[in-house]
């Protein structure tokens, strides 16, 4: 057996998130969505065939924007407030032997293009823009649907979702298909389990904007929402 194994990209995906601040913590917990582009060499309409059966999919890709410093045996998870250490095997943290990542989407469509081949369309991402994807697998339910499944301490840590405020004046400068899905953000807390001081002003990179929010106790009021310039 080969002790080293290197991964091909095989596509890259397209999301809304420029920067990891605010990115869903887990995949799935809100409908945003994301373009798979596969490269030239994978653009073949047969390595496709069938995928349209599966409504969901699991995708493995690459932290590509995580410093290369090695990796620690403990990490901090942010849901446990930073200052708790467990094994980097007992968590999703990015920082670890191999910078790979695994998300299960929602498959929404199958878009056949001019320029860029067989396009997936995806729903429920987690990950930053312009990310490697190096494979694709079909989500089987009757195999990893485990109902009597024990989360370890994700399982305790619940998160308790926020009342979202948003005036008129901010909402019109959204568009009307990204609305549902910046609240649902929102409404998670995108801010690190650690940091909770009212007074601060937080922003957030979203679908080309800058969202600029406050949090106080269950409230989060957003005050203010700007173009994001590149």
């Amino acid at each position: 057996m080969e002790d080293e194994l290197t991964l091909k990209k095989i596509a890259v995906i397209h999301t809304d998130f420029p920067e990891k601040f605010g990115i869903p913590r887990q995949s799935g917990l809100a409908a945003a969505e994301g373009r798979i582009v596969f490269e030239p060499e994978y653009r073949n309409p047969d390595a496709l065939k069938g995928i349209e059966g599966y409504s969901h999919l699991w995708l493995i890709w690459g932290f590509s924007k995580v410093p290369d410093k090695g990796w620690q045996p403990t990490v901090r998870p942010p849901r446990l407030g930073g200052n708790r250490r467990m094994g980097v095997f007992a968590t999703r943290s990015p920082f670890r032997p191999n910078p790979v990542g695994l998300s299960l989407v929602e498959l929404a469509s199958i878009e056949g293009t001019e320029n860029q081949g067989m396009v997936l369309r995806v729903r429920g991402v987690d990950i930053l823009d312009r990310t490697p994807v190096y494979d694709i697998k079909p989500y089987l339910p009757y195999v990893e649907a485990k109902e009597n499944a024990a989360g370890g301490f994700a399982d305790r840590v619940k998160d308790e979702n926020l009342q979202v405020e948003i005036q008129e004046k901010w909402m019109e400068k959204i568009p009307a298909d990204k609305r549902e899905i910046l609240t649902e953000l929102l409404r998670q807390d995108p801010r690190p389990a650690y940091q909770d001081d009212s007074d601060r002003v937080y922003g957030m990179s979203y679908s080309g904007m800058e969202i600029k929010f406050q949090v106080e106790e269950d409230r989060l009021k957003v005050c203010g929402i700007y173009k994001k310039v590149r």
